[in-house]
C-alpha cells in the first residue's frame, strides 16, 4: 500500500506531489481543530503532551529529512561539505528570528500582553493564529523542497523521504490544530469559529511547499542551501516557541515523554519510507 501512495505521488510531479502532501498536513490540522465540537476544554496534561510531541517530530524531522540528505548531497571534503547546510540552517533560523520580530502573534498559553512583535491592538484570536501560521510555513516549505530534490535525482532527497515527511508533519498538525481551537473555545469562541481559526494557521503550509518546489526545479544547486533552511527555520520555532509553551505549568516530565515520542514517531517514518 505504502509503495503505491509513493509511485502516485512520484507519477503527479514535484509541484503537485508538494501540493497534494501539504493539502494531507492541512487537513490533519483541521481534523484536529475539529476536536471543539464535542469537547470544550482539554486537560492541561495531554494538552503540555502534545505540544511536546509536536515538538519531537519537528526535531527529527529537522536532522533526519532535511539536514541529513542536505549534507549527503554537498560535495567536496570535511568543512567543505558541511558548509551549505550550515549556511542554509543559520539563514531559516534567522528567517523565523525576523518573522517573530515584525509580525505580531502571540504564543499559545500565554497572556495577551505577553504578545510578541509590534505592539498591536488586534484581537487576542488574530494573535494566537499568526503565532502558528508562523509555525507551519517551514513545514510546508520543507515538505515541497524534498518533492522538488527528488524530482531531480539527487543523493539524498527521495519521494519515499518526501512522503514520510508530510506524514510526520500531518501526524503532528493533529494536534497543532487542537492548539489553536480549544484556547479560544475557553475563551468564549463559538465551536464554528474556533475550528475555522484553528485550521486557517496550516492554509500556508500549501502555499509554502508549492513555492519551495517551484524554486528548487529552477534553481537546482539551492537545494542543500533550501533543505537546511527549512531545517533552521524548524529548530528555531521548537526552542522558541514550543518548548516554552510546555514548561509553564506542572507537566513538564509529559511534555518531555511526548517530544521524545514524536522524535521516534519520525525518525522511524524517515528512516523505514526513506
Amino acid at each position: 500500500m505504502m509503495e503505491g501512495l509513493i509511485a502516485w505521488m512520484e507519477s503527479m510531479g514535484p509541484v503537485k506531489a508538494a501540493l497534494v502532501g501539504t493539502l494531507f498536513t492541512w487537513a490533519m490540522t483541521a481534523a484536529g481543530a475539529a476536536l471543539v465540537f464535542p469537547f470544550k476544554s482539554m486537560n492541561r496534561k495531554w494538552f503540555d503532551g502534545m505540544l511536546g510531541f509536536t515538538g519531537g517530530v519537528m526535531v527529527a524531522a529537522s536532522f533526519w529529512s532535511l539536514l541529513a540528505p542536505a549534507i549527503e548531497m554537498t560535495g567536496g571534503e570535511g568543512f567543505e561539505k558541511v558548509g551549505p547546510p550550515a549556511i542554509g540552517f543559520a539563514f531559516g533560523a534567522l528567517f523565523i528570528y525576523m518573522l517573530d520580530k515584525f509580525t505580531p502573534h502571540l504564543h499559545i498559553n500565554f497572556k495577551k500582553e505577553e504578545a510578541e512583535g509590534p505592539k498591536t491592538d488586534w484581537h487576542r484570536t488574530t494573535l494566537l493564529v499568526l503565532a502558528i501560521t508562523l509555525h507551519n510555513i517551514p513545514e510546508g516549505l520543507a515538505v515541497g523542497v524534498l518533492f522538488g530534490g527528488a524530482a531531480l535525482g539527487l543523493d539524498g532527497a527521495t519521494t519515499a523521504g518526501a512522503v514520510a515527511l508530510a506524514i510526520g508533519i500531518g501526524i503532528q498538525n493533529f494536534p497543532e490544530g487542537l492548539s489553536v481551537s480549544m484556547p479560544l473555545r475557553r475563551d468564549g469562541v463559538s465551536r464554528g469559529r474556533a475550528w475555522w481559526f484553528g485550521q486557517l494557521s496550516a492554509v500556508v503550509e500549501p502555499v509554502a511547499a508549492v513555492i519551495g518546489a517551484v524554486a528548487v526545479m529552477a534553481m537546482r544547486p539551492i537545494l542543500p542551501y533550501a533543505l537546511a533552511f527549512a531545517a533552521g527555520a524548524m529548530i528555531y520555532v521548537v526552542i522558541e516557541e514550543v518548548i516554552p509553551e510546555t514548561q509553564r505549568d506542572k507537566y513538564t516530565d509529559i511534555a518531555t515523554l511526548g517530544f521524545i515520542g514524536g522524535f521516534i514517531v519520525m525518525m522511524s517514518l524517515d528512516v523505514g519510507l526513506g
